[in-house]
């Protein structure tokens, strides 16, 4: 996978990386091309040419990570974009989650998957072992968006109201999101950049448009900051009953 540059990509996860007093954010939204070359493009041919499979075979995938949140991005000031709706798989199927389309994906886009997550993480993590049911299909942008808008308002509140549209606006910018299939990355657990203590919370979206042969890759975390003394705990206590917080003049 070949990183695209992107100054608006890089400028809005420079702004949207941000310590807070309960933790620090760091969130990367980069843009891949399909086209492979070196490593990764080993890896493609290793991953596609295990015995016994095909790139055009279906494979499982774990349940959505996308579920109703008791806010939704009404809270926000700003509408998304208008012609920004749910992706055309979305519009093809049902909302019936035993629809066979959204439980599976291609061998071929899976290996996409993994090697954006390698390309993105390198040299630090390998994800080459990951497997369909470590991602899932997301079938309706909507609540993609409230997922990644409700984690930023809970940790940033009104500093991300003024920055979602941008947001928004940037990826689809780039991608096309009404012409993407939507997929998410569930943590394992144990080997991946989620997986260590003290995170708060952490999204991975990918937003796969088979036209451009692009993915874009949307991730984000929250470390808690280490708590020193009882303020800190009282702070920690107030995230976890999602308490909005305010930074006035950050923009500053």
């Amino acid at each position: 996978m070949k990183l695209l540059e992107n100054s608006k990509l890089e400028a809005i996860s420079s702004t949207l990386s941000i310590a807070t007093p309960v933790c620090d954010i760091t969130t990367r939204a980069e843009s891949y091309s399909c086209k492979m070359a070196g490593d990764p493009k080993k890896l493609y041919k290793q991953l596609r040419n295990e015995p016994g499979t095909s790139p055009h075979d279906l494979e499982v995938l774990g349940p959505s990570q996308t579920k109703s949140h008791s806010y939704n991005s009404s809270f926000l000031t700003t509408p998304p974009p208008q012609d920004v709706h749910a992706n055309p798989i979305a519009r093809s199927i049902s909302s019936d989650d035993e629809s066979p389309l959204a439980k599976t994906i291609p061998r071929k886009t899976l290996i996409y998957l993994i090697s954006t997550l390698n390309a993105t993480f390198q040299p630090d993590y390998e994800f080459s072992s990951c497997t369909s049911q470590d991602f899932s299909r997301e079938t309706n942008f909507e609540l993609v968006k409230t997922e990644v808008d409700s984690r930023f308002l809970s940790s940033i509140g009104d500093y991300y109201r003024s920055l979602s549209s941008q947001l928004w606006s940037i990826i689809d910018d780039e991608i096309n999101i009404k012409e993407s299939e939507i997929f998410s990355y569930r943590p394992d657990g144990t080997s991946d950049p989620f997986s260590e203590s003290g995170i708060i919370w952490s999204l991975n979206f990918f937003f796969y448009n088979r036209k451009l042969r692009r993915i874009l890759f949307l991730t984000c975390r929250a470390d808690c900051k280490t708590s020193t003394n009882d303020d800190n705990d009282n702070e920690h206590e107030g995230l976890d009953q999602n308490n909005y917080l305010t930074f006035e003049g950050v923009m500053d």
